[in-house]
Formats: C-alpha cells, sequence, structure tokens
C-alpha cells in the first residue's frame, strides 16, 4: 500500500510546486492601476527607445514570441492596418520580443511594418513585465499586451491573446476608457 502512495505523493507536490511556480509568474506581471515600469530598448533601427518619452500618449506594449512566425505575424500585420486609428487616438505601438535588432529589421522590412519593435534578447523588459515564457526549450515572450494611459499607469491587461482580433480589442479598450 505505502508503494502507491509515493507515486501519488509526487504527483501532488509536483502539481502543487507548478501551481506555485504559475502564481509566482502571475504575481511577477505589473497590474492594472499600477505605474508601467519604465525601459528603453533598441527599436528595429537600433535607436534606442525610451517608455518615458511616450509620456502623454496612450502606449500599447506588446509582447509576442517570435519575429516571421504565423500569429506574430498576424498580429502585427492586424497592429499596422489599424496604425492610422491607433494614431487618431493618441497611441503608439510598441512590440517586444526577445529577437534581435537585426531579425526585428528583416521583419519591419519584410512584413512594411513602420512601427517599433523593441529588442530585449537579455529578456530585461520580458520579465520585468512577467512575460517571459518558453517554447520547447528556447525562452520567448509570452503574447501579453499591456495598455499604458497618458500619465504612465497601466489601465489593461491581456495574457495569452489571439492575435488574429486583438488590434480590435484594443482599440475598443482605449475608445471606452476615453469616454
Amino acid at each position: 500500500m505505502k508503494k502507491l502512495m509515493i507515486p501519488a505523493v509526487v504527483a501532488a507536490m509536483a502539481a502543487a510546486l507548478s501551481i506555485g511556480v504559475a502564481r509566482a509568474a502571475d504575481e511577477a506581471m505589473p497590474s492594472v492601476g499600477q505605474k508601467a515600469p519604465t525601459f528603453t530598448l533598441p527599436s528595429q533601427t537600433g535607436e534606442p527607445i525610451a517608455l518615458k518619452s511616450y509620456r502623454g500618449k496612450w502606449v500599447v506594449l506588446y509582447f509576442y514570441p517570435k519575429d516571421m512566425t504565423t500569429g506574430c505575424t498576424i498580429e502585427a500585420h492586424n497592429f499596422q492596418r489599424d496604425q492610422a486609428k491607433f494614431d487618431a487616438d493618441n497611441a503608439v505601438i510598441l512590440g517586444v520580443s526577445v529577437d534581435t535588432v537585426d531579425s526585428h529589421k528583416q521583419f519591419c522590412t519584410k512584413d512594411g511594418l513602420t512601427f517599433h519593435l523593441l529588442a530585449d534578447p537579455q529578456h530585461k523588459v520580458v520579465d520585468e513585465y512577467g512575460s517571459l515564457g518558453s517554447y520547447m526549450g528556447l525562452q520567448i515572450a509570452n503574447r501579453n499586451t499591456f495598455l499604458i494611459d497618458p500619465q504612465g499607469k497601466i489601465v489593461k491587461e491581456w495574457t495569452k491573446v489571439d492575435p488574429t482580433h486583438h488590434s480590435e480589442e484594443v482599440l475598443a479598450a482605449i475608445a471606452e476608457l476615453k469616454k
């Protein structure tokens, strides 16, 4: 009887540990109402982009896994398609992944992206926003978005984003918050 209980106890402990790890990752994520953690990262042009330079504007800070992959391309294309609407709402789009400046440059050139993609290969900002994940042994950014108001406060967050309609969700949230 004792031999049968050991695997069950080990499984229960492993499940509890994984729940604890998931909670710890969620707790590391900044929350709505909190001042957005500041940062400076290089864009696809190599130019340093600082969050604080967008004070007075809405900031769509979206994290995505990998340049030039299907879901990430769909999400980026939809943000690009809606760029004029974001401009009209006084909003900027900043995409962040753990890819390099060169990878971002290729992605923007290939796909005609004109908003800033920020390179975070050291995971500094991805970690700070609780958005570091892994896929098949590689560290990536989880698909999360933070909407930051013109005063620099996080007013909305999305986790595990569906890239096919996310741009519309963000525009709707800005419209609702501006009322």
